[in-house]
């Protein structure tokens, strides 16, 4: 484990946060132990690197990929445009990212790192091979290679979870729903979530595969506690898609005021951010159940 490294980056950390030592410290340990962690004199216990990591908004993790891995930065930068490309659904490009990486030591000596490339093949071999059985083998032995059976999941684990969630939403309804409700027993003993959108999308993921299972009802409850989530943590994401789910399920349930009323809580969200994919068709959708309520 490199201490300096790690000291190196607590010190950056801190300064960009703009707390001194002693704000650090407060609550962790002495000001005098966050010195000689940033100068590498001393590598702080799990807990103290644990309480530190959430001062700065960090996951721990972190602290120990720069200790083992000497190229973090790159690691980072390759995993930042694999998620804009997946989010893009530009998979050729994603896998073309992936082979590049797959004789990398960084990658193939380091069980996180690989894990990474193996995620993105998994939602590759699916969205453009058609390959259900070679994604799905390929999404859990990604999981495998950091989470013991049986363990907890961490966060990129759930992450990967939810590709393989929403691959099965495609396929078989039944295993989406038997994905979902494993990642939420997850969720619910995970004591701190870095990235809020994956409880989000939980939610969401679980409301659609409701409704296609005809649970409209059940479907609504996960999009309202989604709906609380997201304001509870000031975020837009996923807000106005979860509006117009509920409005959708509204309009199955032959409920056309009601639906309506969400139909245009959605297009109020999607005008804020401005969002030009759903506008037009939530306006249509709005002139239709005017029309019938």
């Amino acid at each position: 484990m490199d201490f300096t490294a790690v000291g190196k980056k607590i010190k950056e950390l801190r300064k960009n946060s703009g707390l001194s030592q002693e704000d650090l410290a407060e609550g962790v340990c002495t000001q005098a132990q966050i010195s000689k962690i940033e100068k590498g004199d001393v590598f702080p216990y799990a807990s103290t690197l644990y309480q530190i990591s959430q001062k700065l908004g960090v996951d721990v993790n972190y602290f120990f990929d720069i200790g083992t891995t000497p190229r973090l930065d790159y690691v980072q930068e390759v995993f930042h445009q694999l998620q804009i490309l997946r989010r893009n659904l530009k998979f050729e490009e994603m896998m073309d990212i992936v082979r590049a990486e797959e004789d990398n030591p960084l990658f193939i000596q380091n069980n996180k790192n690989l894990q990474l490339l193996l995620w993105h093949k998994g939602i590759y071999l699916y969205e453009v091979k058609k390959d259900l059985d070679a994604s799905v083998k390929t999404l859990r032995e990604a999981i495998s290679i950091t989470n013991e059976k049986g363990k907890l999941l961490q966060e990129r684990e759930v992450e990967i979870l939810l590709s393989l969630g929403a691959i099965y939403f495609y396929e078989d309804l039944e295993k989406a729903l038997e994905v979902f409700e494993e990642i939420e027993d997850h969720l619910q003993l995970l004591p701190h979530l870095n990235n809020y959108s994956i409880k989000t999308r939980l939610y969401y993921n679980l409301a659609r595969t409701l409704t296609r299972l005809k649970r409209i009802e059940d479907s609504n409850k996960y999009c309202k506690n989604a709906i609380k989530w997201a304001l509870h943590k000031d975020s837009l994401y996923l807000l106005g898609e979860l509006h117009y789910h509920i409005g959708y399920n509204l309009e199955l349930l032959e409920k056309p005021e009601e639906a309506k009323s969400y139909m245009e809580k959605a297009l109020i969200v999607f005008e804020l951010q401005q969002d030009d994919k759903y506008t037009q068709f939530i306006k249509g959708k709005i002139k239709e159940l005017t029309a019938n309520s």
